[in-house]
């Protein structure tokens, strides 16, 4: 959960990592820590506690305005970016998909569909799937350091490597 008055401070540096692209099907892009399987990580402290959240359930859980995320969901890419945190509403249904709720099952289901399941060589076979998407993570991070710039996202989602699965 994240709570709009007692997390300001936490959703401010959370926003200010966040690179907006400027059309209205780009991703948002998280610039901040990336973990080594290429998803946005962001720290926050919590009952005195510190703690690492993915970069996209925090902003999925951020767009709920207070409301919290449920234990069994999950935050979907619909878009295969793992940087991305732009939050994907109900009312965009028929548009590309960004990061949305759903469960185990849809996301399954939903790698299925995309052909990212399968049990791919590349993924089975060590790190080499995490690998290359961290690379093109760090990519699309460097791509926006000094604002969104749209060749050089796309250089970066075109880097050779396994979508999300």
């Amino acid at each position: 959960m994240v709570d709009p008055v007692l997390d300001a401070a936490e959703i401010a540096r959370f926003e200010a990592a966040v690179v907006r692209g400027p059309g209205p099907e780009d991703c948002w892009l998280f610039t901040s820590a990336i973990g080594g399987d290429g998803y946005g990580r962001l720290w926050v402290r919590r009952d005195g506690r510190r703690i690492m959240l993915r970069s996209n359930r925090y902003a999925l859980a951020l767009a709920r305005e207070g409301a919290p995320l449920e234990p069994w969901e999950r935050a979907l890419h619909g878009c295969d970016v793992p940087l991305c945190v732009r939050p994907s509403g109900a009312d965009e249904l028929g548009r590309p998909r960004h990061v949305y709720a759903g469960t185990q099952r849809d996301n399954m289901e939903q790698m299925g569909r995309s052909g990212r399941g399968g049990g791919r060589v590349a993924v089975r076979r060590g790190n080499a799937g995490l690998l290359a998407r961290r690379e093109r993570s760090i990519a699309l991070r460097e791509a926006v350091r000094h604002g969104w710039d749209a060749e050089a996202v796309a250089d970066a989602l075109a880097v050779g490597h396994p979508t999300l699965w």
